[in-house]
């Protein structure tokens, strides 16, 4: 799901040292901000160091029979979410720049739930295991023609100067027990946060395993879902 990062012509204010923006009660209080809890998403400064797949801005645990795709939004585009699929059930994850003092979850949540309103998709406000979550049954149409939904569970961790959101798709975004596998992998993420000033939103940028990263980042508004990307071997 291409959701949300703002556009280019929208993203006007650049992360400094002195820049900060609202946000509301979750992120005051510290709710979903892997870096000050006991277990994460990590932010790189913070996480314990065991082995992970270094994907740029993600590093991502390996878990035996997980598959993993890197996703782009056209060919020849910077890949800008990663996806995994473990126990029948996937977890889209990408990687957004922050301020430096506030979190922006709050703020996305509004966005995504106007947007899957636009969709028709019905959603409910849940609570987990990192706060506040998006419940949505999202409107979907077969290549025959025949209209069902689809669940969607949207999570959402602010950490220091970035934003990871996780979407969990079949089983895992309703049954516990079936998310309770890619949870595992979402707790031991770690967020790699570059130097590079960036506008708050922009979609921090992934690389397949053993490659640079590429300097171009896209912004993808809208409800459109990806075209896949580089597919990586499933992890033994």
């Amino acid at each position: 799901m291409g959701l949300f990062s703002r556009r280019r012509d929208e993203a006007h204010a650049v992360d400094t040292d002195e820049e900060t923006t609202s946000a509301g009660t979750d992120a005051a209080a510290g709710a979903g901000t892997g870096a000050a809890s006991a277990t994460g998403p990590w932010d790189a400064a913070a996480a314990p160091d065991t082995p992970r797949i270094d994907l740029g801005s993600l590093r991502v645990p390996a878990v035996d029979g997980m598959q993993m795709r890197l996703d782009q939004p056209r060919e020849g585009g910077s890949p800008v979410a990663l996806v995994l699929a473990l126990g029948g059930s996937t977890l889209e994850l990408r990687a957004f720049a922050a301020p430096r003092s506030d979190g922006i979850w709050e703020e996305l949540r509004a966005d995504i739930t106007a947007e899957l309103t636009r969709a028709h998709a019905s959603l409910k406000v849940l609570q987990g295991p990192h706060g506040t979550e998006l419940l949505a049954q999202v409107p979907v149409r077969s290549p025959e023609g025949d209209r069902s939904s689809v669940p969607a569970r949207f999570i959402g961790v602010d950490g220091p100067r970035w934003f990871l959101r996780g979407v969990l798709q079949g089983r895992a975004a309703t049954d516990d027990e079936a998310a309770a596998a890619l949870r595992e992998v979402f707790d031991d993420v770690v967020v790699v946060r570059d130097s590079q000033a960036r506008p708050p939103r922009e979609v921090l940028p992934l690389h397949v395993p053993g490659a640079a990263p590429a300097p171009v980042v896209e912004n993808l508004p809208g409800l459109a879902p990806l075209e896949p990307g580089p597919t990586i071997a499933e992890v033994r």
